[in-house]
């Protein structure tokens, strides 16, 4: 099975999928992650080009660790995908599915804070609209939760996030621990959600949903028994 990890920012796909991206890989299963936002076509107006560079290196490296298959990064405007055209953004993300033609895709859940989870989540699903022949390969849909933007928006104003698939990764915690720890650069003290422990306790309560010690969770946004 081909499984396709699409992740607005390095980090977010292990986060999000790191201990199930370990599993399936350790299955056999192919594992591609895109990221899909970098520095953008100009000179961006928060980072200069360079500062993706050892960002994306520690991106290989925590691929490596969870078995990733491949990794494909791509250039849309980090932090500004507000405004983007919207056409660019669904072309980015409709491309790289494209490419890699996916059984299995794990997208962020698009009412995450961070407007480029939004605007990618929105560009995913516009691209694997059922009934479109572009997408008759894809059988199933998920929505990841990051720890420090998927619980951040208004209350009552906007959906939360409620999961009804768990995945146990008490065999791969380790291993998602591992490769977090690569992103020495986004690493957070342990009293904030992009630390190790986080991770950890997230895991934990997740894993209490199907009485294992450690799981993800996500929410199913489609399955086609084609």
């Amino acid at each position: 099975m081909k499984i396709l990890v699409l992740a607005p920012h390095v980090d977010d796909e292990v986060l999000g999928v790191g201990g199930t991206i370990a599993k399936l890989a350790a299955e056999g299963h192919s594992v591609i992650v895109a990221v899909l936002t970098g520095p953008g076509e100009g000179d961006h107006p928060l980072w200069p080009k360079e500062a993706w560079i050892p960002t994306r290196a520690e991106c290989r490296r925590a691929a490596e660790v969870l078995g990733v298959h491949e990794v494909i990064f791509r250039d849309l405007p980090a932090a500004m995908l507000e405004s983007t055209p919207v056409y660019k953004v669904n072309k980015v993300v409709q491309d790289v599915i494209n490419l890699v033609n996916p059984d299995e895709m794990y997208i962020p859940f698009s009412q995450d804070l961070h407007f480029d989870h939004k605007a990618i989540a929105y560009a995913a699903m516009v691209a694997s609209r059922p009934y479109l022949e572009q997408a008759r390969g894809i059988r199933r849909v998920l929505a990841y939760e990051t720890l420090s933007e998927t619980f951040l928006a208004a209350p009552y104003l906007e959906a939360t996030f409620q999961p009804n698939v768990f995945v146990n990764i008490t065999k791969t915690l380790d291993t998602k621990c591992q490769a977090m720890a690569c992103y020495e650069s986004q690493l957070q003290a342990d009293n904030q959600p992009r630390s190790i422990a986080a991770i950890r306790a997230l895991a934990t309560i997740r894993g209490t949903h199907i009485g294992c010690e450690a799981g993800e969770a996500f929410l199913l946004l489609g399955e086609y028994q084609r």
